[in-house]
Order: structure tokens, then C-alpha cells, then sequence
């Protein structure tokens, strides 16, 4: 009854939206890439960039080929315009990324937030592009009061100043120890983005007939994954919960604690050994 009523709530607060577009054309995307041996890709999250890797990249490139991307509409990656901000348009740029600039190499993709989300949806959609997926508190297996909590945000967003909005949900995901200088550079860095870039790319990780990232959809979505799954997260329910949705056996789905949202930032030496030690057993 619980979960009927935190559907209910949600699907009423956003209005009855259930759809949305299919990917168009392909935006231009900037990368970096360094290194030899096994091939990774860093995916970032929502109003975030490749700069947020930067205390795994040096690490990382030392032992791997890592590829670094600007999704759409974020760092120096092209700016779409209005209606082409759906998670099948992210995966969609990186799928057409891959085939063009890498063709016939598989990537171990890691991915932070709603990057761990297009991760997970492109090793869905294309296996053949992808080897595993290493989810950063990816946006995956969240509960109906998560989704209550982004209702009101999607709500916020579409009346409000998305340089306002992003920041204050922020504040609720951080950790008692995270340096306010990181706080301080999310922030600015949500103020300088376009607002419909904003706008458009948080709802559909979370509501619309397609979408993975609550409850019931999310746990049907990631049971589909053929490819192996390192998830990381901070809520212990959820990681009970999600312990039995990969069925690759060297999937995996690790609890961290004493880290806010952004684990590669605030735990940056422990999560580079953690993620490496498993990409080296693959």
C-alpha cells in the first residue's frame, strides 16, 4: 500500500507526464583521453563535468586507457536546444561516440550519478559497446521517497531558477565532512549552466513511462543487465535491496559511508583502490 500511494503522489505531482522524445541528432562531444591497457570511460553527473574525475584520472591513467567525456549541454560539450534532454539522447551521444571514435572496442564505464544511469542504459541497449559498469551512487534503485523528494525538485525546477534549485538538493546529499570548497564549485558550476540544460535532463532519470530509477522499474531494468555491475551507495537499505538485481556473477553492490553524494571527491584514494581492485578481476 505504501508503494501504491508513493506512486500515486509522485505521478500526481508531476502532472501525469509519462513520455517523452526520442534521441535526434547527435551532439558534439569533448574528451580527453590518456593512457594504456584496459579501456574505461568516465561519465559525470547532472550539471557536473569531466573535471569531476579529476582526483581519479591521474590514478586511472596510470594503469588503464580512460576517456573522459562532457555529456550534452555540460562543460564543453555542445548545447542542445529545449527538447533534447532525455536520458535516450545521453545514451544515444555516447553510443554514437563509441562507434564512431572507437569502433569495435568495448569500454568499462564508469559513471557517477545520472552518468551511472546512461551507463547502465547503453550496456543495456548496446553490450557489445560496453564490458561492465562501475554505478557511483548512480541514479538506480532509488525509493518512492527519493522520488517524492524529485518530484518537488522537477516541480521547482520548472517554475524556479534552476541555479537556485540544484543547489539546495545538493545540500540534502552531501556529508557532514565534505569540503565546502567542493560545495562552492557544484554551486557555481549549476549557476552557469543553460536553465533549460538543467531543466530538462533531471526528471525523465526518475518518471515517464521509460523510466529505471524507481523502485519496481529500476529492479526490472537492472535484473536485464547481462554485463557485470559494480554499484556503490550510501543507503543501506538500498543497497540491500539492489544486492539481487545483477546477475553477472562478479557483480557487486558496495555500502559507503562517511561520503556524501560525490564518493569520488570525498573518498577519492579509497574509492580509486575499491574500483580498480574490481576492474583488475574482470
Amino acid at each position: 500500500m505504501l508503494k501504491i500511494a508513493g506512486a500515486a503522489a509522485v505521478a500526481g505531482a508531476l502532472g501525469g507526464r509519462t513520455a517523452y522524445a526520442t534521441p535526434g541528432s547527435p551532439a558534439a562531444l569533448f574528451s580527453t583521453e590518456r593512457g594504456k591497457g584496459k579501456s574505461v570511460m568516465f561519465l559525470h553527473g547532472w550539471t557536473c563535468d569531466s573535471h569531476d574525475w579529476s582526483w581519479q584520472l591521474p590514478y586511472f591513467e596510470s594503469k588503464y586507457r580512460v576517456v573522459a567525456v562532457d555529456l550534452r549541454g555540460h562543460g564543453r560539450s555542445e548545447v542542445m536546444p529545449p527538447g533534447a534532454y532525455t536520458p535516450a539522447d545521453y545514451v544515444s551521444d555516447i553510443e554514437t561516440f563509441i562507434v564512431k571514435k572507437y569502433p569495435g572496442q568495448k569500454f568499462i564505464i564508469v559513471g557517477h550519478s545520472m552518468g551511472g544511469q546512461i551507463a547502465a542504459r547503453l550496456a543495456a541497449r548496446r553490450p557489445d559497446l560496453v564490458s561492465a559498469v562501475v554505478s557511483v551512487d548512480g541514479a538506480l534503485g532509488l525509493s518512492y521517497a527519493a522520488a517524492r523528494l524529485f518530484a518537488k525538485t522537477s516541480q521547482d525546477l520548472s517554475t524556479g531558477d534552476p541555479g537556485v534549485v540544484a543547489p539546495a538538493l545538493f545540500e540534502l546529499v552531501y556529508d557532514r565532512r565534505t569540503d565546502p570548497a567542493y560545495k562552492r564549485w557544484h554551486t557555481r558550476r549549476a549557476e552557469g549552466m543553460p536553465a533549460h540544460v538543467v531543466r530538462e535532463s533531471f526528471a525523465p532519470l526518475f518518471f515517464g513511462s521509460d523510466q529505471v530509477g524507481i523502485e519496481e522499474a529500476s529492479a526490472t531494468f537492472c535484473k536485464s543487465l547481462t554485463v557485470p555491475v559494480n554499484h556503490l551507495c550510501r543507503d543501506p537499505e538500498q543497497a540491500r535491496r539492489m544486492r539481487s538485481w545483477f546477475v553477472h556473477p562478479k557483480s557487486k553492490v558496495d555500502l559507503w559511508s562517511n561520503t556524501g553524494h560525490w564518493i569520488m571527491q570525498d573518498r577519492s584514494d579509497d574509492m580509486n583502490a575499491a574500483v580498480t581492485a574490481w576492474i583488475d578481476m574482470l
